[in-house]
């Protein structure tokens, strides 16, 4: 390896490890903006693409809301909701008898009424006292920086102080939105010693699921004997299900209204066995910013089938979906979550940072080494890869980043794109001002795309070879300026470069007015075959508009010879160390001038070999017309032409007849065929004359070979 090849590999290895290095660094920022932003598009991702894996049916935890609606209904409308804790008091009895495993009240009644209404809390307090005894009771608390906001005296009294009050607590990200609810809080035991207690939805849970969930040493949560997953802090992640519309919500006045006309079965079979949270849900009371702001859903899409007051529709009609979320549902979530074992979970920090670096320094490689509509198309496939990936990671409950590799990739490329610029862009520009004029613009790119200067060598590959010339040149030139002819001719070349370099090959040469190209190098090309052909029809057609342009100028029409051969063919710089080509040689080489050559014989215009043929998908739109050897190669050749789209079938079948009569040395039968196609087909008019000679001057050892004698 040269020394500026070193050092331009030193160069493109130091700019990839950079690229990926640079991304992987996005992933040390803290969670923040960033993180938050992922893991809140990939629930309205989730959402949008596999909808609520849960029907609400199928909820462990149901909702009793003190709703707009109960607000408007009698016999709360106009009335404080201090003096609501009757009511609420009989619909949790109703509930009760319905079969519920436990309560939860997540709205907080700090003041009583009690010293201006002796008694009126009574049924309230009783109804707390007896579910608190029977351990299905939990009322909730909110500890502030300063002070808490608690239940009232009276209430923490019925319900066995702090036995069953928990904190309803949760965690706020930098960012200002909750995505984890703490499973458990420090606290003193009654002789001071430090412990842990549950957090209101640990403790629901704890309380209707015994034989599932128990609580360990350290605060700790354990399912099934095993730890359920939590932060770094200690808090459970939100793993929200499509959104709120999952908890059955039921309105408070509708089930006062139920329990007053005796409907005990609508408790039954709503109850039944599930934790039942009482709380808010209005518009402007307890709203949380969570995980869910970008897939909520309207309060009223989680109400659950009425018992007797239809739903208010003035109230709900036409309402939308907000970004902040009733409180109560978060404590449903993480209930609903522990009972079902459904946990997000976030793999060790160094797994985002290595397989960003990996992503960004992929992307990077191939910005480097490719072109840069490749690298773009690169970042594209990895962006939207690893989207992909990260929604099925999601989708599976695993926590991915989603945008910081987005990011990385884009840097990756970024900065790949810019050593480029710099060092890779700079050579090339050079190489492609050095060359241009010489080599073929493919032959240039590769040479860019490898970071390599021009060098003596090659290689044998299979290639189609391109020949063609002009018919009759010097009799057409004569009487001709030197600057006329040139002009015909640099028309003529250009137009045909043109198609040729439009189908795939590139100019090997021109020899006065024959072209040679190639198809299948430098570039690899499967078709090579095909699109030499396609090539040669199509300058067949380009010529007949440009002989119609030189018509109306009063120049002379242009016919032209190809010939096509298909075959193992050296390739490469060749020439000397100061001067050298970038051109092919071979005997396949050789045989494509004999059959542009061998057009004269047949008056035909193409001539492709049998071998081009054989690596053609497509071989209805051709006829065999001869077998033949040619000056200096003993193998015989298969010679065939194209057929015309308007050439009857009669014509290809009398010809096959005739020619496999003529192969057998039945030359009286060819040239009775071929007497009836002369006026309609050339090659049928020099067959049948060469039938002619051989009928009178037959070889003794005829096989159906003819050698052609000319070059």
């Amino acid at each position: 390896m040269s020394a500026s090849n070193r050092l331009w590999l030193q160069r493109a290895v130091s700019a990839i490890v950079a690229a990926g290095l640079a991304a992987a660094a996005l992933t040390l920022l803290p969670f923040g903006f960033l993180g938050g932003l992922s893991l809140d598009s990939q629930f309205w991702l989730r959402k949008t693409i596999m909808g609520p894996q849960h029907a609400p049916d199928f909820s462990p935890t149901v909702v009793v809301a003190i709703d707009e609606e109960t607000y408007r209904r009698a016999p709360f409308a106009q009335t404080p909701k201090v003096l609501w804790t009757p009511e609420i008091a009989g619909v949790i009895e109703s509930v009760a008898a319905g079969g519920a495993r436990v309560f939860g009240l997540d709205v907080i009644f700090p003041t009583s009424v009690a010293s201006h209404l002796p008694a009126f809390e009574t049924p309230f307090l009783l109804s707390l006292r007896k579910q608190a005894q029977a351990g299905r009771m939990v009322l909730s608390r909110v500890q502030h920086s300063q002070a808490s906001v608690e239940p009232s005296a009276a209430q923490k009294i019925a319900v066995g102080q702090n036995r069953n009050i928990r904190a309803a607590n949760v965690v706020t990200d930098p960012d200002g939105v909750i995505r984890a609810v703490p499973l458990a809080f420090k606290t003193r035991t009654p002789t001071g010693e430090p412990g842990w207690q549950p957090s209101l939805a640990a403790e629901l849970a704890l309380r209707g699921n015994p034989d599932l969930l128990r609580m360990a040493e350290g605060g700790k949560l354990l399912r099934d004997g095993q730890a359920v997953p939590v932060r770094a802090d200690g808090a459970m992640w939100l793993n929200f299900d499509g959104d709120q519309s999952t908890i059955p919500t039921y309105s408070l006045a509708d089930l006062h209204a139920c329990r007053v006309a005796g409907d005990t079965k609508f408790f039954e079979q709503n109850f039944a066995g599930r934790t039942v949270l009482v709380a808010t849900v209005v518009d402007v009371e307890d709203r949380k910013l969570t995980s869910l702001r970008y897939a909520a859903a309207p309060d009223s899409a989680g109400f659950a089938r009425r018992c007797q007051n239809p739903i208010l529709q003035e109230v709900y009609e036409g309402a939308s979906a907000r970004s902040s979320l009733p409180g109560v549902y978060l404590h449903a979530t993480v209930i609903n979550g522990l009972v079902r074992g459904e946990f997000l979970t976030a793999p060790p920090g160094w797994t985002d940072v290595a397989l960003i670096f990996l992503l960004g320094l992929a992307v990077a490689l191939v910005a480097t080494y490719r072109s840069l509509k490749v690298a773009a198309l690169a970042a594209v496939v990895a962006v939207f890869g690893w989207g992909a990936l990260s929604t099925v990671s999601f989708a599976s409950n695993t926590i991915l980043p989603l945008f910081s590799p987005i990011l990385a990739a884009l840097l990756a490329l970024g900065l790949a794109t810019a050593f480029r610029v710099f060092f890779t862009e700079r050579e090339g520009r050079m190489i492609r001002r050095m060359f241009g004029l010489y080599l073929a613009p493919s032959v240039i790119e590769r040479m860019v795309g490898n970071g390599e200067m021009p060098s003596l060598g090659g290689e044998t590959r299979e290639l189609t070879i391109y020949f063609s010339d002009l018919s009759g040149f010097t009799a057409m030139s004569e009487g001709k300026t030197p600057d006329e002819l040139v002009a015909l001719m640099n028309t003529y070349l250009t137009a045909m470069s043109d198609v040729i370099e439009e189908h795939g090959g590139f100019i090997d040469k021109y020899i006065g007015d024959a072209i040679v190209a190639v198809f299948g190098a430098p570039q690899n090309d499967t078709r090579h075959a095909e699109n030499a052909v396609a090539a040669a029809l199509a300058c067949q057609e380009r010529l007949l508009a440009l002989n119609a342009e030189f018509q109306r100028s009063g120049q002379p029409a242009l016919q032209q010879r190809v010939g096509l051969n298909t075959g193992q063919i050296l390739v490469g710089n060749i020439g000397s160390r100061r001067r050298f080509n970038y051109t092919v040689m071979g005997d396949a080489v050789n045989l494509a001038a004999r059959l542009e050559s061998a057009n004269k014989t047949y008056g035909t215009e193409i001539l492709i070999s049998g071998d081009v043929l054989d690596r053609c998908a497509d071989r209805s739109g051709f006829r065999e017309i001869d077998r033949v050897r040619v000056i200096g190669r003993d193998e015989p050749v298969d010679l065939h032409v194209p057929v015309a789209e308007d050439a009857p079938a009669s014509l290809m079948e009398r010809y096959a007849l005739a020619l496999d009569a003529y192969r057998q040395g039945k030359f009286t039968t060819a040239i009775a065929g071929w007497r009836e196609l002369t006026d309609v087909d050339p090659v049928s008019a020099t067959m049948r004359a060469r039938a002619e000679s051989l009928l009178t001057d037959a070889p003794t050892d005829w096989d159906g070979v003819y050698d052609l004698e000319s070059k």
